[in-house]
């Protein structure tokens, strides 16, 4: 990618100290080929902005929350492009390219396909259930490394501000000016929350709050609902490189 600094990579973080270092050195061909990476703290009482300052373009501090750090993250970019990339969530190699051709494309905006970082089979075909889903109703889910033309991000006013479903939200406005832009390379973004859980127990919990989500929902139910489901007893924490909803 050119100088120009094509393409923002936004991240958003709250207590990565434990891997915020490999998941910043994972973009560093990246920064050499001229994209810029932000990463926005949410209050981290570690020392995620210590390890993040020399890896990254800049720290930008933020409010916690994954919409508002996205969001704060963006109006500090400099790109024609934004991505949104968990800090949990790995690029594939030639993800440069992918998105050099995307820009001269007529998609206002896209995703990546998904591998979950697991070596169960059943990884496998949820993955291939998330990818397949993605190309039928064109919504996209924070993992996939939503990437959309900054000036239509601004137009749109960004991500709403919401406690939970923030991704859904965008990718349904943003549906209503294009199809997104497939990339079929995955991003390999961590099975953790999968692991920890229980795979079929996450189908279950994800696919209730998105029915109850398209039903109208409230966002702010729905985020109490997950964070009762994930701190329940013997299904320990939230999903590691994801900011607390």
């Amino acid at each position: 990618m050119p100088r120009s600094t094509a393409v923002s990579i936004i991240v958003p973080v709250l207590n990565e100290s434990a891997s915020i270092v490999p998941a910043l050195e994972r973009l560093s061909a990246l920064r050499d080929a001229g994209a810029e990476v932000i990463v926005v703290d949410g209050g981290s009482a570690d020392d995620t902005v210590a390890l993040a300052t020399p890896l990254c373009d800049r720290v930008v501090d933020s409010d916690r929350g994954r919409a508002l750090q996205m969001n704060r993250g963006a109006a500090e970019a400099t790109g024609e492009v934004l991505l949104f990339l968990h800090a949990d969530t790995v690029l594939p190699e030639g993800a440069d390219q992918a998105l050099e051709a995307f820009r001269p494309s007529n998609h206002a905006w896209g995703r990546f396909d998904v591998r979950l970082s697991g070596t169960r089979p059943l990884f496998r075909l949820i993955a291939f259930m998330m990818n397949l889903r993605s190309r039928l109703t064109g919504i996209a889910t924070g993992d996939q490394g939503i990437f959309v033309r900054r000036s239509l991000f601004e137009d749109l006013g960004g991500y709403r501000e919401l406690p939970l479903m923030e991704d859904v939200e965008l990718c349904r406005r943003l549906r209503r000016v294009s199809r997104p832009f497939c990339i079929g390379t995955p991003v390999i973004t961590d099975s953790r929350r999968w692991e920890q859980l229980g795979a079929w127990h996450t189908i279950v919990l994800m696919w209730r709050l998105r029915w109850r989500y398209w039903r109208g929902g409230d966002p702010a139910e729905l985020a109490r609902a997950y964070r009762a489901d994930v701190r329940h007893p013997g299904s320990p924490t939230k999903k590691k490189g994801a900011s607390d909803r």
